[in-house]
């Protein structure tokens, strides 16, 4: 699914500082456990998580949702885009204008479960219940953030509540370019063998960094073909063992800050590694951006939505 873009991209200079202001070389660790039962729809107990507007909700803890200082980074409460429509409707029971109500596949504190466009059982969408515009938002790399990858990928796997049925699971996030939906969705889809072999091959040979800290060197860098058929795309590829850190600040330190890069033009990927008894305990995280050879701005090349 195909997303572009709002005008106001931020300055690398100004994304950089603000980064360093919020913590941009914490890392993320302990993200929530899976969830409990799916809900259909929103109802009486289903609410929004704190406003950006107040940034230290009651009862203590750390905040979640961006402060309102970084709205015009990350987006405001009061947006009308279609997606943060859908979010409001699914924790707040808020119609959206156009009268067209969502399914609310699930829905929790932290973030709600929507389907994918075209709507199959391999297509689904993971949105913050905050309104955080796209990875471009420098809230993203701090402590205080939800853990939406780890999120994703407990519903996405089998035996999770919303469950990609795909022999091959991806998760993805565009870049603010390559997006039309001004809302944080990371699209959990499948990816086809031929990617889930090619991956392996590579961390066979080497070609996959072991540590966060190599992930942008070049020989770490390597063309994957695309589900689309549209041929190869160049991607960074680093491997973890887990998903308890958070990746948006590991892209920012290794790769956006060490290059000079904008984190408005990234596409970041999550490919479980999986074997003919299951999922491996491993995942590689690509990512790519058009400052790359035949790199890509967006993960749609290589998850499969039909």
């Amino acid at each position: 699914m195909k997303h572009t873009v709002t005008k106001h991209d931020m300055p690398r200079r100004q994304f950089v500082a603000l980064s360093a202001v919020l913590g941009a070389g914490a890392l993320l660790t302990g993200g929530a456990g899976k969830a409990s039962a799916v809900q259909e729809g929103p109802s009486a107990g289903a609410s929004c998580c704190p406003c950006p507007t107040d940034p230290n909700p009651p009862g203590g803890g750390q905040a979640p949702c961006p402060p309102s200082h970084l709205q015009p980074h990350c987006g405001s409460p009061t947006d009308t885009d279609p997606l943060w429509q859908d979010v409001q409707y699914c924790t707040q029971g808020i119609v959206p204008p156009s009268g067209q109500r969502p399914n609310c596949l699930k829905t929790m504190p932290n973030y709600v479960v929507l389907h994918g466009k075209p709507e199959t059982q391999h297509n689904y969408l993971l949105l913050p219940s905050c309104r955080i515009t796209g990875i471009e938002c420098p809230f993203l790399v701090t402590t205080t953030a939800a853990n939406y990858w780890h999120e994703a990928w407990e519903n996405a796997r089998r035996g999770g509540d919303v469950p990609v049925q795909f022999p091959d699971i991806g998760l993805g996030i565009n870049s603010q370019t390559a997006r039309h939906l001004n809302q944080l969705h990371i699209h959990m889809a499948g990816v086809r063998d031929s990617t889930q072999r090619r991956l392996q091959d590579l961390e066979t040979a080497g070609r996959i960094a072991p540590q966060p800290s190599q992930w942008g060197d070049v020989q770490f860098q390597a063309p994957v073909t695309g589900a689309d058929g549209t041929g190869d795309r160049t991607y960074r590829i680093l491997r973890l063992s887990t998903l308890t850190q958070n990746l948006f600040d590991l892209l920012s330190l290794y790769v956006v800050r060490r290059f000079g890069l904008d984190m408005a033009g990234q596409t970041l990927i999550v490919v479980p590694k999986m074997t003919a008894t299951g999922f491996a305990d491993a995942f590689y995280i690509l990512n790519s951006d058009s400052s790359l050879h035949d790199g890509t701005n967006t993960c749609d090349h290589l998850l499969v939505y039909n």
